[in-house]
């Protein structure tokens, strides 16, 4: 059985009445500030979830992840300056501007539109850019349709054009090097972002063995004289923490600025990918009200397929803009650490790794989550330092009764390999519309949540990869005999084109005689010595 967590108590998500405790402010205050003060044209300062650094929009991209080990988080949430009926009448360039112009106040408007013109141009196979599709009664936000085919594309295809421009603006003369770890998409949506980007290099770190063939072929093919693919003998977790403790590692920063280099990040972890995933929230909500399929205002439930916690982090950021998100569904599989901490105020990652057929969901560290814990803090960054110290040294952490007592706008669930695969194969077989494996998941967890509680209110579902970056799970859901070893993933991608009617992307055919350029592998305690090499240090 899919499985529901149900926090029953409302989460006000700021901090408590200073000037005396008892309740909690409402949601936009801070501090004793009125939410009117969180409207356009007041600066927005980032500070660490784990220390006092504070510093501009620019400046927490191109850093990445603070010297404390910290995330930058805004020292406060903005509200949204247009209605849904004035952002319904624009397209998602226009609708993207509204929504990062109030987080990203240090960007000139010529600055921050030109970011977007380059990101959001003609690499989408879509003139909407971020579709929705309407099945059994959900709205599909198809998030697809970029150049890797997965939800990724929507935030990096811009964060390198911010990337560049902050280190103009911050008068940088260093080259970038962009350390990420991926669970297969992020890694070949950051290296087609960062590909020949002047001024740049980028290092993607990947579990061998760990992500589908189609993500691996990507990532492989990858051209540029700049990038280095790289995958190695470990998890996902294992990259990510191996990431990490190279942005922690003081000595090798201190030898790569005398070198010329500076480290920054492509993963969530970097508030420049965090906050162009808020913007299609806001835009499918204006969609869903300019076509008349919910009447502006009402409420809405967002259901996301999660792993590194980014994706609905986002969404909670647009419910606090004052998005009128109700819910926030949070889908595991069975790698189910953030569905038993929603149940039980315990965050464990000491358990086993299961590999799945949604492998970008295949965490046991949600990085981002951090993010939240420092709201459920009351921002309190010693609090939550001491949280993570314990989840980095212990594997596990418990926050306090008060702390889940804010945690009611989520909800969480998880659902079984088999439980998405009856999915895929249901949707399919009644509707013709097909989704991928890691959409399967949310569509699953939504089925439950709906079929317990009645509740009928209109949910979208962030739909996070196109089925053909899966086609061998895909295909082998809706008909068993294509689980057979015989079909190579580009032959399941032509069957796949059949049967659902819709062309094979670029990006598949693009990798179909790709030649493989990226060889590399290494221990997972050999990264360091990887980066070191590829930028000429040893």
């Amino acid at each position: 059985m899919i499985q529901i967590a149900r926090p029953e108590i409302v989460c006000y998500t700021d901090l408590t009445n200073e000037e005396g405790g008892g309740e909690p402010e409402p949601l936009l205050h801070r501090k004793g500030r009125p939410a009117a003060e969180c409207e356009e044209g007041m600066e927005i300062l980032y500070r660490s979830t784990r220390g006092d650094e504070r510093v501009s929009a620019s400046q927490a991209i191109l850093r990445g992840l603070s010297g404390d080990g910290g995330l930058y988080v805004p020292e406060r949430i903005p509200t949204l300056t247009k209605t849904p009926e004035e952002l319904g009448q624009m397209d998602y360039r226009e609708v993207a501007y509204e929504v990062m112009k109030l987080f990203f106040t240090d960007f000139s408007k010529e600055e921050l539109q030109g970011c977007i013109e380059k990101a959001y141009d003609d690499k989408f196979d879509t003139e909407e850019i971020a579709p929705l599709a309407e099945a059994e009664g959900a709205f599909y936000l198809e998030l697809f349709h970029g150049k890797t085919i997965a939800f990724k594309d929507m935030a990096l295809s811009i964060l390198p054009h911010l990337m560049i421009t902050a280190a103009k603006k911050n008068r940088m003369d260093r080259e970038i090097v962009i350390l990420t770890a991926t669970s297969g998409d992020t890694g070949k949506a950051a290296l087609a972002g960062f590909a020949d980007v002047p001024g740049t290099r980028i290092v993607v770190f990947y579990p061998k063995g760990g992500v589908s063939p189609v993500q691996e072929k990507q990532m492989v093919t990858q051209k540029g004289d700049n990038v280095l693919v790289v995958g190695i003998d470990g998890n996902f977790d294992d990259a990510q923490t191996g990431v990490k403790k190279l942005f922690a590692d003081r000595e090798l920063a201190a030898e790569l600025e005398e070198a010329g280099f500076v480290f920054s990040s492509a993963n969530s972890i970097n508030i420049g990918r965090l906050v162009p995933q808020i913007v299609y929230y806001v835009y499918a909500y204006s969609r869903l009200a300019a076509e008349g399929r919910i009447k502006a205002g009402d409420p809405i439930h967002v259901t996301v397929p999660t792993g590194n916690f980014g994706n609905i982090l986002a969404a909670f950021y647009a419910k606090n803009m004052g998005l009128p998100i109700a819910r926030l569904l949070c889908a595991s599989n069975e790698n189910k650490v953030l569905y038993d901490f929603f149940q039980t105020g315990t965050y464990d990652r000491n358990r086993e790794f299961i590999l799945t057929s949604s492998p970008s969901m295949d965490i046991l560290i949600s990085s981002n989550l951090e993010r939240l814990i420092f709201r459920l803090t009351g921002e309190d960054p010693a609090r939550t330092a001491e949280l993570m110290a314990a989840l980095a040294n212990g594997g596990r952490y418990e926050i306090t009764e008060e702390m889940r007592e804010r945690l009611g706008d989520f909800y969480g669930g998880y659902a079984k390999e088999e439980e998405a695969f009856r999915k895929i194969r249901s949707l399919y077989e009644e509707t013709g519309y097909v989704i991928d494996t890691h959409t399967a998941v949310a569509a699953a967890v939504y089925d439950a949540y709906r079929k317990e509680s009645g509740d009928k209110t209109p949910t979208v579902i962030a739909s996070t990869a196109s089925p053909f970056k899966f086609t061998r799970s895909v295909m082998r859901a809706i008909d068993g005999k294509y689980g057979d070893a015989s079909f190579d993933d580009f032959e399941l991608a032509d069957e796949l084109s059949a049967l659902a009617n819709v062309p094979v992307p670029r990006a598949i055919e693009e990798i179909r005689t790709a030649p493989v350029l990226h060889h590399t592998q290494c221990a997972k305690d050999g990264m360091k010595d990887v980066v070191r090499r590829f930028l000429g240090q040893e």
